[in-house]
This record gives C-alpha cells, sequence and structure tokens, in this order.
C-alpha cells in the first residue's frame, strides 16, 4: 500500500521545489510536447529523475534536488529551469508558465498515457478532463511527525495569502472567467482538494491517508491534493496553493515564504505549552479555526487577487492584502512577497496585453 510513515519525518528545514509548466510551440500555443521530452530523449543530468508529464501531454512537472538552504534552493530552482528551457528548445518546444494557459482548450489537447492518468481519468470523468492547471509546490522537511501535522494545519490560513499573491490565471478555455485564478476553482472540482480539515495527530491524519487507500477512494497518497498537506513520503510539509508563474523571482518569493513560515511555526509548536489544545476542541463561535472562514478567504483570493482582503485570525475583522504582506515580511524578515504585491497581479497583466496587444502577445509573455 503506497502510504507513507513518521519515519520519514527527519530533517528540519529542507526544501525542495515542484513546477509544472506549459509545452508550447513557437508561437507560445499548447503542443503535446511530454512524450518526447520525457521518455524518447535524455535530459540534462539535472533533470534525471526529476521530469514527468501531467494528465496532458502538454503539461509537464520538474523537481528540485533537496536542498539544505534557501540560498541552495534558488541556485538548483534556476538550474532545473535552465535546464529545462534548453532541453526543450533542443527539440523545437517552448516552455510557459501560468496557473492555467489562456489559448488551451481542453477538448482539443490529448491526454497521457500513464496507466495513473488514465485510472484518474475513469474514476474521476469530466473534472478531470478538463484539468488544464499549474502549479507551485513547495516542500519544506520538519524533523517530526507532529510537528508537520500541526504546521500544515496553521498554515491553511496563510494559503489564501499565497494564492491571492500568484493569481495568475483569468482565462479559460477560451473565455475570461472575471476571476484572478480560475485554476484554484478548477482544480477544487477534483476530490480530496482545496482546503483541508484540521487533523487532531499524525496519527489522525496517517488514519485517513491509510483509509481512503483501503475502500479505493484514491490509488495512492498521491491523490490527496489538497492545498496543504504533510507528506508522508518525503517527512515534508507541502505548500500547493500558488499558480504557475513565468517570472522566478515570484516563484522564488514563495519558496522564501513558505520556507520562513514552517520555520516560524516549528519553533511555535517547541515553545508551545499545549500546541494541541485548540485542534481537539471545537471551534469557538468567532473560530480561527473554522473551515468555513477558511474556504471565504480562498474565495476572495481566487476572485479577487491583489485586491483581496481577508477574515483575519480570530475571525473577527478583515484584513487587506498589503496589509499582511508588510506584517509578514517584518514579522518573518523577508522581502520576495513583497516585490510580488507590489506589481500588477498575472491576472492582471494578462487581461491588459490580451487586450492591448492580442493574444499573439499574451501567449509569447507566458514562455520562460
Amino acid at each position: 500500500m503506497d502510504v507513507g510513515s513518521a519515519d520519514n519525518f527527519t530533517r528540519m528545514g529542507t526544501i525542495g521545489v515542484e513546477e509544472e509548466f506549459y509545452v508550447v510551440d513557437d508561437a507560445g500555443r499548447p503542443t503535446s510536447g511530454t512524450d518526447e521530452l520525457v521518455y524518447e530523449t535524455d535530459p540534462p543530468e539535472i533533470l534525471d529523475d526529476r521530469l514527468a508529464h501531467e494528465l496532458f501531454k502538454f503539461i509537464i512537472e520538474t523537481q528540485t534536488p533537496v536542498c539544505e538552504s534557501p540560498e541552495e534552493a534558488h541556485e538548483q530552482f534556476v538550474a532545473v529551469r535552465e535546464a529545462l528551457v534548453g532541453h526543450a528548445a533542443d527539440h523545437g518546444y517552448g516552455i510557459a508558465a501560468a496557473g492555467l494557459h489562456p489559448a488551451a482548450r481542453w477538448r482539443e489537447l490529448e491526454h497521457a498515457e500513464k496507466p495513473r492518468y488514465r485510472s484518474q481519468l475513469d474514476r474521476i470523468r469530466y473534472p478531470q478532463h478538463r484539468n488544464t492547471t499549474a502549479g507551485i509546490h513547495v516542500h519544506v522537511g520538519v524533523d517530526d511527525a507532529e510537528k508537520a501535522t500541526w504546521i500544515a494545519n496553521e498554515l491553511r490560513w496563510y494559503l489564501p495569502v499565497m494564492l491571492a499573491l500568484s493569481a495568475n490565471s483569468p482565462f479559460w478555455n477560451g473565455f475570461d472567467t472575471e476571476l484572478a485564478s480560475a485554476r484554484a476553482k478548477i482544480f477544487e472540482n477534483l476530490p480530496n482538494t482545496g482546503m483541508p480539515t484540521a487533523f487532531g495527530s499524525f496519527r489522525a491524519f496517517r488514519r485517513f491517508e491509510r483509509r481512503m487507500v483501503e475502500l479505493d477512494s484514491i490509488d495512492d497518497r498521491g491523490a490527496l491534493w489538497y492545498d496543504v498537506r504533510p507528506h508522508t513520503g518525503h517527512g515534508t510539509v507541502e505548500v500547493r496553493a500558488p499558480d504557475g508563474q513565468s517570472n522566478p523571482d515570484y516563484v522564488f518569493g514563495f519558496v522564501e515564504y513558505v520556507h520562513a513560515l514552517v520555520t516560524d511555526l516549528a519553533a511555535r509548536y517547541e515553545e508551545h505549552a499545549e500546541p494541541w489544545a485548540a485542534y481537539r476542541s471545537e471551534p469557538s463561535e468567532s473560530g480561527r479555526l473554522r473551515r468555513e472562514f477558511l474556504d471565504e478567504n480562498k474565495w476572495r483570493a481566487l476572485r479577487y487577487g491583489h485586491g483581496a482582503s481577508f477574515i483575519d485570525r480570530d475571525g473577527t475583522g478583515t484584513i487587506e492584502l498589503a496589509e499582511v504582506v508588510e506584517r509578514e515580511c517584518e514579522r518573518l524578515g523577508i522581502d520576495g512577497i513583497r516585490t510580488v504585491a507590489n506589481a500588477d497581479s498575472g491576472a492582471t497583466r494578462q487581461r491588459r496585453l490580451l487586450r492591448e496587444e492580442g493574444l499573439d502577445a499574451l501567449c509569447a509573455a507566458l514562455v520562460l
């Protein structure tokens, strides 16, 4: 049975970055190139065993090696991107990034033949058949399974902040959705996605993960696609909230933020006399832990992007995205998400490009 173990949580603060990209032709339009790039040719060494296609043959995923520090992660992240772009160019393809590709029409695109994906298509049907989404996944190592589960619970409030900052997918299947991140809503149509419920212990999460496999709800633990999860195979906390980005500085802003959050929360867990108390009782009426408030915050993020405000952590008022960003940068000693916040959102840039220069210019702008 493909489930992990508490024994895998051994290293604190390591970093891994997974990115999903679009394989495009010389006009920046989607094309089915992943069989050639993944299976039929040898990629650069840094991509060995770290390159895979996704559900559609025009979506490809990369992974960095496990890195010991943000500095090493940045170096490896840049190297992986450069290697992928070079590998694709050698075979006549380009690589583009966004939460959704504005020229992708799912009915016209080929699905991958990999048995895992064929099984998902058969099980999920329509929602998976149209799933042309691409995102960023950040793993941070945690040295204790209970701590990792608690951190994942705590991270939930911050996920809509990351989504709002990253919102880069206004167009889907040929029309403007009027959302800032249509990717988030389209992906949420799949089972086992979105904002997870809090778990009262690692044992509770592990029991849930195992039961989902045993009851044939999923084929393996990898099909629990929540916006955050303790990754029982890698021994990490994995954040899956942001839209894909062509700008590497924006991606690394999210990597820096997730790493800082996990590191800070790990210290708070160690210092807290009873870290689990709030998760083993019913949410209060004001309800910092209420799932409904967290879902509302996610909706605000995917609808309004950089213009979002959020129900605060106490559940008693609201706070603007800009205020959250300034507070977090000061509190954690980071700057990358401030750069993202001070620029136009990806959704705004995409709409402006389409309006002023047309679809060809928009597609070209998403190419790495």
